[in-house]
């Protein structure tokens, strides 16, 4: 499999700002995003380094942020100045986390038509912590709402929204069960729907361990036209841990996961960059930004800002290496902030962090 480089740093030097970087998809009559799934509140709190059991560690910052993927996504394109509708579909609770959340939504102009509210569970949180030194983070949640979101609370009748993004798969219990009527997942008939009703489709994954991690997810991808997800949870899809450093092996990976019934793309980040193949097409790679020390504030969203890059420039009809590229400069901008989304900058912004900072080395195996 060839293994093209992107540097579109490079290019934009030769051909001007914009070259390459492709222009709207005038041809369609929709527009905008809708992002269904997790809606959470994350307590973000940083500590001076990560306890052992029974230890005490101490707590430097703190503070209350979005999260989830959808609502991370959502909030990422606000800030990212997008300038075409976004729309939140999911469940919240009857509570002040929900009342927070759908205010949150309103104030970065998400329209909050599907965004529903339930008295059966509080709405999702979880207690993400950062360590200082690193900015690695560590994950403790409750589901809350999140586990009784159904097809039910999706209507893709109204939307004129263009892409519908649906994450996280393995997050939603409800949504990731296995039908014993038609052994499908929850998740794959909304996907459908999605589908029905005019929209492309793309899903992120969440990483957990689950006995039927792969069956689930591989039960619903035919009914995805584009996938985004990172190197732990494509491993888990193919049934084999991938290393990074063998860039050949993550390509690989890349292309299988699209032969799993993918229908468009398939997009897997990591830390030292990115790769991703469309349907007919090699598989290319993505170097992610050499950072200097002390760059980073906490990794927490970094993922759902590279989901959001990908997706403003695929709902822009950039090419996949412009796709990529903005994703990885959307990342890199979302570390300058402990919180998933308050790093994330204007699209021009984000860009220029590619061309301040050279490229990492990805690994040569």
């Amino acid at each position: 499999m060839r293994l093209r480089g992107v540097l579109l740093r490079l290019q934009t030097e030769r051909q001007g700002w914009w070259s390459g970087y492709g222009s709207p998809l005038m041809h369609s009559p929709r527009s905008g995003i809708l992002a269904g799934g997790n809606f959470i509140v994350d307590y973000v709190k940083t500590v001076t380094h990560y306890p052992e059991e029974n230890m005490l560690t101490i707590i430097r910052a703190e503070s209350m942020a979005n999260g989830g993927g959808p609502y991370n996504v959502l909030k990422d394109l606000s800030a990212l100045e997008c300038g075409f509708p976004l729309e939140a579909a999911g469940l919240v609770g009857a509570d002040v986390n929900g009342s927070w959340i759908l205010e949150d939504c309103r104030s970065h102009r998400i329209d909050t038509t599907q965004l529903h509210r339930t008295e059966l569970a509080p709405t999702s949180y979880t207690d993400a912590m950062t360590v200082e030194s690193t900015g690695r983070r560590t994950f403790f949640h409750q589901p809350g709402a999140n586990a009784l979101l159904d097809k039910h609370h999706f209507d893709f009748s109204t939307t004129r929204t263009r892409i519908f993004h649906f994450g996280y798969l393995m997050l939603l219990p409800t949504l990731d069960s296995i039908s014993v009527v038609d052994e499908r997942t929850g998740a794959s008939h909304v996907l459908e729907a999605a589908r029905a009703a005019g929209l492309e489709t793309s899903m992120d994954l969440v990483s957990i361990e689950h006995p039927d991690y792969s069956k689930i997810v591989r039960g619903t991808l035919p009914f995805v036209d584009h996938l985004i997800i990172n190197e732990i949870e494509a491993g888990k899809i193919v049934g084999r841990p991938l290393d990074p450093e063998d860039v050949a092996g993550v390509l690989e990976a890349t292309a299988e996961i699209l032969s799993f019934g993918v229908g468009k793309s398939v997009v897997l980040h990591f830390e030292a960059g990115a790769t991703a193949i469309e349907r007919g097409q090699d598989a290319i790679a993505c170097p992610s930004l050499a950072l200097p020390a002390g760059f980073s504030k906490g990794s927490t969203g970094a993922g759902d800002a590279f989901a959001a890059g990908y997706l403003y420039a695929l709902h822009e009809g950039w090419t996949l290496e412009a796709r990529l590229d903005l994703a990885v400069c959307t990342a890199a901008a979302c570390l300058t902030h402990p919180t998933p989304s308050a790093g994330v900058r204007p699209v021009q912004e984000c860009l220029l962090l590619g061309k301040r900072f050279e490229r990492r080395q990805m690994g040569s195996r």
